[in-house]
């Protein structure tokens, strides 16, 4: 082998291991992405059961139950349409009724309740997750004269 064939043969195996390595990343953010959705678009999106989803909303007034032991359940809404939520855990203290909320988790095979492992909710007055305003915006939703979103 020449010198310019092994320094071609270098630049080549270079650029073969970050183009591995850059495909293996992608791969791995593909499977660890949690999208976003509203109670409204879940009607469009074709879910399988199990997919793990983020889904944000509004607290719907008189939807929270309080279960055996630490379960809570409660509908997640965008005023448009509702979505059953059950919950095993402690809940923010912020948590409540007609208030933001983002719950990740996935809905239960052959129900329509989602089942979520964690929930969010607002830090303070001002705050609620930029996605979620701006798809209850988009609804008509009025948020209370609350135009600090962040």
């Amino acid at each position: 082998m020449t010198r310019k064939q092994k320094r071609l043969a270098i630049i080549g195996g270079g650029v073969s291991f970050i183009v591995a390595a850059v495909l293996l990343v992608m791969f791995a953010f593909s499977q660890a992405v949690a999208y976003f959705y509203v109670p409204g678009d879940l009607a469009k999106a074709h879910l399988a059961p199990g997919t793990r989803i983020r889904l944000g909303g509004l607290v719907e007034a008189g939807s929270v139950k309080r279960g055996d032991g630490m379960t809570v359940s409660f509908s997640v809404t965008d005023t448009l349409d509702r979505v059953p939520v059950t919950y095993t855990g402690i809940l923010p203290d912020l948590f409540r009724e007609g208030q933001g909320v983002v719950a990740e988790g996935a809905f239960v095979a052959g129900s329509p309740v989602f089942v979520a492992d964690t929930v969010l909710a607002k830090h303070d007055e001002t705050y609620m997750p930029k996605d979620v305003a701006d798809r209850l915006k988009a609804q008509g939703v009025s948020l209370g004269g609350k135009e600090n979103i962040q």
